[in-house]
């Protein structure tokens, strides 16, 4: 991965022509590369949708948005209402014209919020010191490819961005958008609390989301949804252990080596390839008290950091907030007995605004999530078949992959501590906040 950050210290000007760096670090260059890279995934969007067609879940959420989100008109799988209810307006907005533009219209839903987020990171382009870190946005983006484009998360990754520019200078507009995020998946409730332990005017952070799950309530209302406003906490409480997830790694390999009774299975009611072996069972029941705990303990890592760096001479808020975020974000994947593929694309938003905050400080994580990206692509869509059928390879493809989340969440937890501290060696001057 050196070279990716070679080519990406190429782009600030210090060893490609001097000619090609400008141009690349322009406000331009950067608009060209997002051009470039959406319309990849627009035009086959567009191709598949003249055929009628969608791809991945969004076959699922077509057919929601086309059943009225009502599970009396479904033939069996998931229920819409596993997410959270503002979910739904994307779907129904991709659903306007019908079913046949359904998956070029998802696409488009999801290009216009990313391109969103590159103009808020870089404040359209006037912010020069950032456009590296937008590329880099726009290379996870590719990367991850259809587990952002065709997935809810891919929605809600560009708008925790935004939210985090916004950060600590502007904390009720970062937490109406994390609210309005957090309503359509859960992950960035773990971005709200990062924020809430952070800023200064903690009450802002409490009415903003207040105000916003009032706004949430009464459009449930209106459309006499309020009695399953709730439901995305239930759906899939009894759920077992999902093949990908981080904790599920050894019975992976036990049924890959045919070990006692382990095997892969595909639970057909929520659409997830799960591990069942002995322990997994008490293990599924563990995991929920285990990512509480964990998320208790981040949170109250980032309050000690804060009120320590403040002893300490100071501490910067924004490289908080942003370290604060990672930390809770992967501890939402390490500890979760679900691990979708398209949960990596949580920790691009924090990683993104590191970049444009500290570069040299946020290299590590960047590259380490270049890597996860990789290993995610060849796990899903490449050679998922493969792995849930106990091919060795790509469960060993897989455990690296896991074991690369595990060193994230230490590093960033040990970055954290290491900002309560000693703040002045781990920080540096704060590029201008937007």
């Amino acid at each position: 991965m050196d070279s990716f950050f070679s080519m990406l210290a190429e782009i600030r000007g210090k060893t490609i022509p001097t000619r090609l760096a400008a141009r690349m670090n322009s406000p331009r260059g950067l608009l060209g590369g997002f051009v470039v890279i959406h319309l990849v995934f627009l035009v086959f969007a567009a191709v598949l949708s003249l055929r009628g067609e969608a791809f991945s879940d969004t076959f699922i959420y077509r057919d929601w948005a086309l059943a009225g989100f009502n599970d009396a008109n479904l033939t069996g799988g998931p229920s819409p209402w596993v997410y959270p209810i503002l979910a739904l307006i994307p779907m129904g907005l991709a659903a306007i014209a019908g079913p046949g533009p359904f998956f070029f219209l998802w696409v488009l839903l999801t290009t216009l919020l990313n391109g969103w987020a590159v103009l808020k990171l870089t404040d359209r382009g006037r912010r020069q010191e950032a456009i590296p870190a937008a590329w880099w946005w726009l290379v996870f983006v590719f990367l991850m490819g259809w587990l952002g484009f065709a997935r809810v998360d891919g929605l809600t990754a560009p708008i925790v961005l935004v939210a985090l520019v916004y950060g600590v200078t502007r904390p009720f507009v970062a937490s109406v958008l994390l609210s309005v995020a957090t309503w359509v998946k859960v992950w960035p409730a773990a971005v709200m609390l990062a924020l809430f332990a952070v800023v200064r005017k903690r009450l802002h952070v409490v009415a903003a989301g207040i105000a916003t799950t009032a706004v949430v309530v009464g459009l449930a209302a209106a459309v006499s949804a309020v009695p399953k406003l709730l439901n995305f906490l239930t759906q899939q409480g009894d759920r077992g252990m999902q093949l990908e997830a981080t904790f599920t790694t050894p019975w992976l390999w036990l049924s890959v080596l045919g070990v006692g009774d382990s095997r892969m299975y595909m639970n057909t009611d929520i659409n997830s390839m799960q591990v069942d072996g002995p322990g997994t069972a008490l293990m599924s029941v563990l995991m929920q008290p285990l990512l509480l705990l964990a998320a208790a303990a981040v949170a109250g890592l980032t309050f000690w950091a804060l009120h320590q760096g403040k002893l300490n001479g100071g501490v910067d808020r924004t490289e908080l907030l942003l370290s604060g975020a990672l930390t809770l974000v992967t501890a939402f994947i390490v500890f979760n007995k679900v691990g979708s593929p398209q949960f990596m694309v949580w920790l691009a938003p924090a990683v993104a605004v590191g970049l444009a905050h500290n570069w040299k400080e946020w290299r590590v994580p960047a590259t380490m999530l270049i890597v996860i990206a990789v290993a995610t692509y060849f796990i899903y869509p490449l050679f998922y078949d493969a792995l849930s059928h106990n091919n060795p390879w790509m469960a060993l493809v897989l455990t690296i992959r896991n074991v690369l989340l595990v060193v994230l969440f230490f590093w960033s937890a040990r970055r954290l501590y290491s900002l309560g501290r000693k703040p002045s060696v781990v920080t540096a001057p704060a590029a201008k906040e937007h």
